[in-house]
């Protein structure tokens, strides 16, 4: 079993939890509209709520395996638009990314998009990897047709390559259905040949459930864990590897990763400065 990005926690997730496939998670909670809550633990935090989700929940296993690698390419305008849509708060924001689920050996384009109270709603098709240097004629309608389609405006981005993140994920689903969590760590930023690597003692943990109000959100909060506004993977990488002006929303999820006066602050904290 491939458990390569957690020590101590290995056995919670290999021997602690049953096991659930694919096709019986996506029965159970496909999840694609849902409203996310994000944590940010150190892996004390993380082990100290484990005994509590063990007993609720079922761990997604493919080919033996309980951790999978995800390689993740963001686009965004030459202006990131995307970027700083989100960085203010607009109600009608928007994500366009290509996911390789490289253990499945899946790849889609995905557009998330905002919906009725704080909701996230996920859209994608099959897409082919070879076409990762940009988006195809197809993709690009996809996008623009969903995003039309649900906002009532056109989309008018002109979309290019902005950022790679590489992440380990392990998935839970809740047994009674209806709620997931997924546990992601070695986050990897990648853009131009400038990279920063996160290491596996911090844990982004995202809960994923219809009210935003789940059994997982519940037993974190009463280990004293407390969601964390503003927690996209692409708003910090690109705040961290300083490709943006404006980053003070994203800065309390920074300090919790250890980007701002931390392990992994030594050229950010300069970046900061400027």
């Amino acid at each position: 079993m491939n458990m390569q990005i957690i020590s101590d926690q290995a056995k919670w997730f290999q021997d602690g939890f049953s096991s659930i496939s694919l096709e019986a998670l996506n029965g159970k909670a496909a999840m694609l509209s849902r409203i996310d809550n994000k944590y940010v633990l150190d892996k004390a935090a993380l082990m100290a709520v484990m005994p509590d989700l063990t007993k609720h929940f079922e761990v997604l296993e493919i080919d033996r395996r309980r951790a999978f690698t995800y390689n993740t390419r963001y686009f965004d305008t030459s202006e990131y638009s995307a970027y700083y849509e989100h960085h203010q708060g607009l109600r009608k924001g928007f994500k366009v990314r290509v996911r390789r689920y490289v253990d499945a050996e899946l790849c889609y384009l995905e557009l998330k998009v905002k919906g009725q109270r704080g909701m996230t709603e996920k859209h994608r098709m099959p897409y082919d990897e070879a076409n990762l240097g940009g988006l195809t004629l197809e993709a690009k309608d996809f996008v623009s047709t969903i995003y039309s389609g649900h906002y009532g405006k056109a989309f008018n981005y002109d979309l290019r390559r902005a950022l790679d993140i590489q992440y380990r994920r392990i998935t839970l689903v809740a047994k009674q259905g209806g709620e997931r969590m997924t546990i992601d760590t070695d986050l990897r930023f990648c853009f131009a040949g400038q990279k920063l690597e996160l290491g596996s003692e911090r844990f982004i943990v995202e809960t994923k459930s219809q009210r935003g109000r789940g059994f997982a959100d519940k037993s974190l909060q009463s280990m004293g864990s407390r969601s964390t506004k503003k927690c996209s993977k692409y708003c910090v990488g690109m705040a961290a590897l300083g490709l943006v002006e404006r980053h003070n929303r994203f800065l309390p999820t920074m300090r919790k990763l250890g980007l701002v006066d931390g392990p992994y602050a030594v050229n950010f904290g300069a970046k900061l400065a400027a």
